[in-house]
């Protein structure tokens, strides 16, 4: 009779513990950390397709996005992908992309992380209040805010800065 009620006893516990770590890993998920794979080649050199990264979802609860961060966002027509982009400008910023440079406020973007300068011209916009806009570190092989699918992106629609690239391990590094 004892070793039934151990038994039953160990059976509860094991219920208990898997319950709990099952309820922290979604509590997690949900508010603080996700992983994402990497999916198609619009943010090399930075970023190549495949490689697994951890994203920030907590950040952005404390701040807006800032100029130069990595971050991930659902895509306007289809909220169910997501795209990873950098921030290139933000509320109130003038963006203007004209003969392969990009310019914020004006002033050339110095942008020793993109792939190559950009074939596209963009007119001189200012980004809406509670909007960013994002570019692909590919210019050339990226849908990003110079589209209108994409457009200025809404702070709702931001899911977390990535800060992280964990897989492969050879590419391992912080964003």
């Amino acid at each position: 009779m004892e070793k039934e009620t151990s038994t039953a006893a160990e059976i509860k516990d094991w219920i208990v513990s898997i319950v709990v770590a099952v309820a922290l890993a979604m509590f997690i998920r949900t508010f603080i950390v996700e992983l994402y794979v990497v999916d198609g080649p619009s943010m090399r050199p930075t970023l190549e397709s495949e490689e697994r990264l951890v994203v920030n979802k907590f950040i952005y609860r404390f701040r807006v996005p800032e100029k130069g961060e990595v971050l991930v966002f659902q895509y306007p027509r289809d909220p169910s992908r997501d795209f990873i982009k950098r921030v290139i400008a933000t509320p109130g910023d003038t963006i203007e992309i004209r003969e392969g440079r990009v310019l914020v406020n004006d002033q050339l973007l110095t942008e020793d992380y993109i792939l190559e300068k950009t074939r596209s011209e963009y007119p001189k916009t200012t980004v809406p209040e509670g909007r960013i806009f994002v570019m692909g570190d590919n210019r050339n092989n990226s849908e990003d805010s110079r589209f209108a699918d994409v457009g200025f992106v809404p702070y709702d629609l931001i899911k977390g800065k990535a800060i992280l690239v964990f897989w492969p391990i050879s590419a391992y590094k912080t964003l």
